[in-house]
């Protein structure tokens, strides 16, 4: 089980970036919006090249049944994301990771149905990582759909790892798995000193 290493009461650009180089992220208290820091042992992540889609996945992706655009409108794939009866993803969270967005740092790669936001998913680029945040649906197969584009986008732009912080059995069926903190601190420094664009 992870546990709260860090305390801040403020989520600075410059220091959620340093805590993500360092292995942590933050999570809101779902009653009291307190902001801890984590960094689980162990820590769940794809490897991009074990990345299985199932076969009934594979029939709904040829039948192409929404427009994936990027970075179209981050801030309501956020809000789509807190939309559950208990979120981490808190108005300060939703604030902090906006404005990384505006400085290039958060993304969302999104499913569009008939000029309507049908799910997606968000996360933050850092040299070759990517660290997974959150993802939603309100259509079905969305968030999966929006999953698989984001693996082809990072295998096409050279990213070495996809972190999805804690392992969940929607994740492990497409190939998430867990490994050593100590093993992952290895990879993260590897790869964000890689000089990779996710846009353009």
């Amino acid at each position: 089980m992870s546990a709260p290493h860090l305390r801040s009461r403020r989520l600075a650009p410059d220091f959620l970036l340093m805590a993500y180089c360092n292995g942590y992220f933050p999570m809101a208290d779902a009653g009291t919006g307190k902001i801890d820091w984590y960094s689980p042992d162990p820590r769940a992540i794809f490897d991009l090249n074990e990345f299985t889609i199932s076969r009934s996945l594979k029939l709904t992706l040829k039948k192409v049944p929404f427009e994936i655009r990027l970075n179209r409108n981050f801030e309501n794939v956020m809000i789509g994301c807190a939309e559950r009866k208990e979120t981490w993803i808190s108005e300060e969270i939703v604030r902090s990771y906006v404005e990384l967005h505006r400085l290039g740092f958060a993304h969302s790669v999104e499913c569009w149905k008939d000029e309507s936001l049908a799910g997606g998913l968000y996360g933050v680029a850092i040299g070759g990582a990517f660290f997974g945040e959150s993802m939603f649906s309100h259509r079905r197969d969305a968030s999966k759909i929006a999953l698989v584009h984001l693996v082809e986008r990072l295998r096409a732009r050279g990213f070495e790892l996809l972190d999805t912080q804690f392992i969940t059995p929607h994740l492990s069926r497409f190939g998430a798995k867990e490994i050593p903190r100590e093993e992952y601190l290895r990879r993260l420094k590897k790869a964000i000193r890689k000089k990779c664009l996710f846009v353009p």
